[in-house]
């Protein structure tokens, strides 16, 4: 056998894993915050840049030609995303009273498209891998419009519905922000692959893992870092977290159905609703939203729970898949 080929296996049963390694980090940046501290805050957009760039590194020019042969599917999977989170993000804030910090940072994780993390669960679940792909290439790209104006939708109406003041949202530079730290890595790792495929070819069994990695390290460092406030007030942020995206795997599966979609395609969409891009709310929050500095809990907290919610759905669609057969 080919040693690399054993590398790269390797590699992807790693990656594969990435609910143990996020459990694992955030249990040990709650317990030893100094195991996460020495991450620095600046450090986030280029990790974030490397998980984008891993998602790009996958993709061709071709790819996106899947859009065109199953435009139902991509239509409601994005739809849904863009409809169904933000309104679940709106409710839940306005339910649990939460501080406009946190009710910053829960908008922005509604707000935000698919994450890369749904892949991995899709190809464990065994669903549709193809749509998944499509389904988060499509979602993020049209970030660059939604994001911002949600966000800024959202934010405003409920800044000034529970607390009577209107927090002004820059628009402008959370779209700049969505295009430097999501479209940018994107189409650098498109070109690579299409020019420089041969080398890609050499490296992307090892990029998912990197992908996890940057994901773990951030999500660790925002845990570190605000862990007294998270225990202060953990119990309303944690419900209302969970609950976003229970009721996104929720809706996204029963809606889909709903609409006659085929099974499997109906759990690729419930995962994709369910797991948003947390490092990129993160970010967002991070570099946007400078006077709220609670505001980055929020994402951390929704990359923990959509890597347990999201384990357990996959385990559910397999066993289903594997009773169907």
């Amino acid at each position: 056998m080919n040693p690399l080929n054993s590398l790269e296996k390797f590699f992807v049963t790693l990656a594969n894993l990435f609910p143990v390694w996020v459990l694992t980090g955030a249990s040990l940046a709650l317990w030893k915050p100094e195991t996460a501290t020495w991450f620095q805050p600046h450090w986030i957009p280029y990790f974030l840049a490397i998980i984008m760039l891993s998602m790009g590194l996958t993709l061709s020019l071709e790819d996106f030609s899947r859009v065109l042969k199953i435009p139902k599917s991509i239509l409601l999977g994005v739809g849904l995303q863009y409809t169904v989170m933000p309104c679940i993000g709106y409710m839940l804030a306005r339910l649990f009273h939460l501080p406009i910090d946190f009710v910053i940072g829960l908008v922005l994780v509604a707000c935000c498209p698919g994450g890369t993390a749904s892949n991995v669960v899709c190809f464990i679940a065994k669903t549709h891998i193809a749509l998944s792909v499509s389904l988060t290439t499509v979602s993020t790209l049209l970030a660059v419009i939604f994001t911002p104006l949600l966000t800024t939708w959202w934010v405003e109406s409920l800044s000034q519905e529970l607390t009577g003041q209107t927090v002004d949202v820059d628009t402008l530079g959370l779209l700049v922000k969505t295009i430097t730290v999501v479209i940018l890595p994107i189409v650098t790792g498109v070109l690579l692959n299409r020019f420089c495929n041969r080398g890609v070819k050499r490296v992307e069994a090892f990029t998912p893992f990197l992908a996890v990695l940057s994901i773990v390290f951030i999500v660790d460092f925002i845990l570190a870092a605000k862990k007294d406030a998270i225990l202060e007030i953990g119990t309303p942020l944690i419900a209302a977290v969970v609950l976003l995206h229970f009721f996104g795997f929720l809706l996204g599966y029963i809606l889909s159905r709903g609409l006659k979609l085929e099974e499997r395609d109906a759990q690729t969409i419930s995962i994709e609703v369910g797991m948003q891009n947390s490092g990129l709310a993160t970010e967002l929050a991070r570099s946007n939203f400078s006077n709220y500095a609670l505001a980055t809990v929020p994402g951390a907290i929704s990359a923990l729970t959509h890597c347990i919610l999201g384990s357990i759905v996959a385990g559910l669609c397999r066993t289903k898949n594997q009773k169907i057969k």
